[in-house]
């Protein structure tokens, strides 16, 4: 009979410990990582945490710790992420008091005693940033955790995580940079279904460069002897491991529980390794079992808390307590509560109560918790998922509703609709449910709505609206009813159905008296006026948005004049009116007055954007760094800005900087933030030659942009992809790209700017398409792209104009580009194109056009001026990091055998730069008039290998990739 549980003794793991300290050693150098260890239940995984907690605190590393808890349907949010800093807060940790004020406020709703913020409803960026506010604020303490010797974060049973802690997993394993952390969670592979939501999140964690997973298996039969030993004070019998070792097949718990129950291993064995714990509790007083079986149902307890659950007399309560500890069963946490040795005795116990049993367990502990705890998330929680289990239906649809409003608090918003929608079902079968509720089932219906639309589930948004919709008398309260399809109205939109959208919110305008000024019509109007900005209808956006700012200053309403402010001033400043700028400047005002500093940070955002596109790059670069610093005072994140700071800094050259602004590859955001992430790395990518990182981002993007009506992200797409393509010679995909980026953004659209930006890029491609088809003699395929050339060069030439510098530096680019499509390269097009380029301070154009001067210069056989200029065009590439660029003009330097300031000029009399012999000469005509080398052969009278050798030869003197490429190089230079 063994005379306790556990080995004391650490066996085995050397490899798993021994990997997770060089993590934790990288960690404290700086270099954070995450690290997943994975096995099944009772095979030692919190064994080997513990071992490295130990380690690590003896060697000065700050240790937090937490566990994933299996409640309801994981409407628990942040669990193990409270469960790790409550002790910091118990203790005043004086850590807490050195963060920022904004971070101490984001983490309120955490920290116990504190009370969170709902926020506002009206603005959807209000919300999703600060549930991005308390990621950051949570990042900021685990920094300043780890300042001194390191920080290790233990996260047990990540198979149970809630939704908001997968998140914020996410999240680190995105952001983690310098800190000097190491994240380790556990989990049991086996528990892990097919649809498991952690399946996904742990697929994309785990191939991160900077994760480790790590497989903790079975014992050895020398381990099992190694803990056999210890835990009986004495070497085991051979055939009492090999029995042992047999039936438990390594697994550690399933050991020590079989000595545990008094076996020896020479008789009967319970067949698995719940049965056999289920021996031993069954020998355990009925008193201390009933305790257990309360402990089960809620999985940890305070004292008081399992004394009113539990009804039993104290000094009964006391002892049974003490046999539960003294068996190893329960023991007592770092916070005074019970918990069990190991979940897997929980569970166990669990799952043997009787339905009734498990009922009347759940009701006395939702009670007792209601008595007991102090208002939060958590228990608000755990009392809506007892009352539930517990059948009590009234009790269950206010504690639901409450814990919904908690979990907002917490911006716990994919918890908080789960909750909502929890109410709901629950709603027809209670009776006189608004009155306990204290709301009416619209009212909850657009809770749970707004929560799903904020936790980026716009499909079942929209569904509950749409019930919201039907459930609103619109003869006996028209103006709620008009309330409801505007937020319906903006999820059709979001959802990519702009004509459902405007049909939908007319229909709410039509509910509302057109006599008087309402906040619910400055509100609708406000709303169609950004969708019109948005898809580039500024004349209607202007009308619509002075309506609602009209309506919304008659009625008092700041939200909706806010938000008319911002669409009215972006129209403004697109269509070239001055105007615009002052009406963001208000905008940002009223928001910064009305406490809305993400919405603020949104039309700096804007505000720098129109300026940058008006050619005011150093004003756009003010602007975005006046938003940071406002958004940073009030310790709000500020994504977008970095975004538009790296753009300014693409554009400027400054592509170091560019790249420091953006967000790494790892992490990813949502819907439109994506695609500017994906845009803005996609041009650095191009830039230096990463063309498969860019195709990949590019087909990331493709169904988020084939979805938006916005042509600030279909123009980028359909730029891009073309330059892409057109890079790897596949012409036809790019003017396929072209026509489609066109006709979408042309399509009720009066983004000049856009327009502008594709037909350049058209232009480019239709040049490339009417050199080919010229240097392989296809003269139908040539004038097709001259022609199309031309109408590309009158679309540019419709968006330039007075005060619009960077259509009119398009419109050069787009003249050059004629001009090379129709066979006249004009060196003084493309000196023009650079000049206005270069006046714009944009250099990467400029070096691009100064590299087609050249080009253009050599082929009006000015090899001086050529050489010139590719070698101005070479030093602003190496400036700025353009390789490919730079790879480019080095490539065409080296053909057209250019001679740099250090080298001799060419002989006189040289008509081949390329140092062909007269044979390669004839064997380039003919690869040249698309002959096969057999064909070569027989001309020339040569075996087919040797023509093979001597075009293989031409090739690579030409430098180039290809018999095509060789055969337009030849042309264009007259090699033939």
């Amino acid at each position: 009979m063994a005379t306790r549980v556990t080995s004391s003794r650490f066996v085995g793991r050397g490899g798993q410990l021994a990997e997770l300290q060089a993590a934790l050693a990288d960690g404290a150098a700086g270099r954070p990582s995450m690290a997943f260890v994975a096995g099944e239940s009772g095979v030692g995984k919190t064994r080997l945490v513990c071992e490295l907690q130990r380690r690590a605190a003896a060697d000065g590393v700050r240790v937090l710790s937490g566990e994933c808890v299996d409640l309801g349907e994981g409407e628990l949010a942040y669990a193990p992420i409270v469960a790790a800093l409550r002790p910091l807060a118990r203790a005043s940790d004086p850590v807490l008091d050195t963060l920022p004020t904004a971070a101490r406020e984001a983490l309120d709703g955490l920290l116990p005693g504190l009370a969170g913020d709902v926020g506002s409803r009206e603005f959807i960026d209000e919300a999703q940033g600060a549930r991005a506010r308390l990621f950051e604020a949570l990042l900021e303490l685990f920094d300043r955790l780890a300042a001194d010797g390191g920080l290790l974060l233990t996260i047990e049973d990540l198979h149970w995580a809630d939704r908001s802690t997968r998140a914020f997993l996410a999240y680190l394993a995105a952001s983690l940079h310098h800190e000097r952390v190491l994240v380790v969670a556990t989990y049991r592979p086996d528990e892990l279904h097919r649809r498991h939501p952690l399946r996904p999140l742990l697929a994309e964690l785990e191939r991160s460069p900077g994760a480790r997973r790590i497989e903790v298996g079975p014992f050895s039969r020398d381990e099992l002897s190694e803990q056999l030993t210890d835990i009986l004070g004495a070497a085991p019998q051979a055939d009492l491991v090999d029995r042992l070792w047999s039936r438990s097949e390594g697994n550690a718990l399933y050991a020590e529980e079989l000595l545990a129950a008094g076996l020896d291993g020479r008789g009967a064995l319970p067949p698995t390794l719940r049965e056999a714990l289920m021996v031993r509790i069954e020998r355990l007083a009925a008193p201390t079992q009933e305790v257990l079986g309360t402990l089960a149902v809620a999985q940890r307890l305070e004292h008081a808390v399992l004394a009113e659950a539990s009804q039993l007399d104290r000094d009964v309560l006391r002892d049974s307590l003490r046999d539960a500890v003294a068996s190893q069963i329960v023991k007592v946490d770092s916070e005074g509560r019970y918990v069990f040795r190991h979940a897997l005795l929980g569970e166990v116990i669990a799952d043997d109560l009787l339905p009734g049993e498990r009922a009347d367990l759940h009701l006395s502990l939702a009670r007792a918790l209601e008595s007991h705890t102090a208002p939060g998330a958590h228990a608000a929680a755990g009392i809506a998922h007892h009352y539930s289990a517990a059948g009590d239906q009234p009790a269950a649809l206010v504690a639901s509703v409450r814990a919904g409003e908690a979990a907002e608090a917490v911006h716990a918003y994919g918890e908080a609709a789960a909750l909502y929608e929890r109410a709901l079902e629950l709603w027809d079968r209670v009776s006189d449910a608004e009155a306990l509720a204290g709301l009416d089932r619209v009212a909850l219906l657009r809770s749970a709505a707004w929560c799903h639309h904020t936790d980026h589930n716009p499909e079942r948004a929209e569904t509950l609206l749409r019930a919201a919709v039907d459930a609103v008398d619109e003869k006996a309260d028209p103006r709620r009813k008009a309330a409801v399809l505007e937020r319906l109205s903006r999820q059709l939109w979001r959802l990519g159905s702009p004509e459902e959208a405007a049909t939908t919110r007319e229909r709410a305008l039509a509910l509302l008296p057109d006599d008087e000024p309402l906040e619910e019509r400055a509100t609708i109007l406000a709303s169609r006026a950004r969708e019109l900005m948005l898809s580039a209808r500024y004349r209607e956006a202007v009308d619509t948005a002075r309506e609602a700012l009209e309506q919304a200053r008659a009625a008092g309403a700041v939200h909706p004049e806010i938000r008319a402010l911002d669409a009215l001033g972006v129209s403004l400043a697109w269509l070239g009116d001055d105007a615009g700028l002052p009406a963001l400047r208000k905008s940002i005002d009223l928001a910064l007055q009305a406490d809305l500093p993400i919405t603020a940070v949104t039309t700096y955002v804007n505000l720098a954007d129109v300026l940058l596109w008006s050619g005011r790059g150093a004003e756009a670069l003010a602007v975005a760094d006046e938003g940071a610093l406002i958004a940073t005072q009030r310790g709000h994140s500020y994504r977008w800005l970095k975004l538009m700071r790296g753009e300014i800094a693409f554009r400027a050259g400054d592509w170091a900087k560019a790249e420091a602004s953006l967000p790494t590859d790892g992490r990813r955001s949502m819907y439109n933030t994506f695609l500017n992430e994906a845009h803005r790395w996609v041009e650095l990518a191009l830039g230096r030659g990463e063309h498969d990182r860019a195709r990949a981002l590019l087909d990331e993007a493709e169904p988020l942009v084939a979805c938006s009506r916005e042509p600030q992200f279909i123009g980028p797409q359909a730029a891009l992809r073309a330059e892409l393509e057109r890079r790897h010679g596949d012409l036809d995909t790019a003017r396929k790209a072209i026509d489609e980026g066109l006709d979408r953004i042309e399509f009720c659209s009066e983004d000049r700017a856009r327009i502008s930006l594709v037909s350049a890029a058209g232009l480019r491609v239709e040049a490339e398409t009417a050199l080919r088809a010229r240097d392989l003699g296809d003269h139908d395929a040539e004038q097709a792209a001259v022609s199309t050339a031309e109408m590309l060069l009158m679309r540019v030439e419709a968006t330039a104009g007075e005060h619009r510098p960077i259509e009119n530096a398009n419109l050069a680019t787009a003249r050059a580009e004629a001009a090379r499509a129709a066979g006249g390269d004009d060196s003084a097009l493309w000196a023009a194109a650079a000049e206005a380029w270069t006046a714009l301070a944009q250099p990467y154009d400029a070096a691009q056009a100064r590299w087609r001067e050249a080009e253009a210069r050599l082929g009006q056989a000015d090899r001086e001026g050529a050489t010139k200029t590719a070698r101005d065009a070479l030093e602003a590439a190496r400036a700025i990091g353009a390789t490919w660029l730079q790879s480019e003009i080095e490539g065409f330097a080296a053909r057209a055998r250019l001679r740099g300031e250090e080298e001799p000029p060419a002989a006189e009399g040289d008509d081949d730069p390329f140092g062909l012999t007269p044979r390669e000469r004839q064997v380039l005509e003919l690869v040249a008039g698309g002959r096969t080398n057999r064909e070569i052969g027989q001309t020339l009278y040569m075996a087919e290998k040797t023509a093979s050798v001597h075009v293989s030869r031409i090739l690579a003197k030409l430098e180039v990739r290809t018999r095509t490429e060789a055969a337009a190089v030849a042309h264009r230079l007259g090699l033939t």
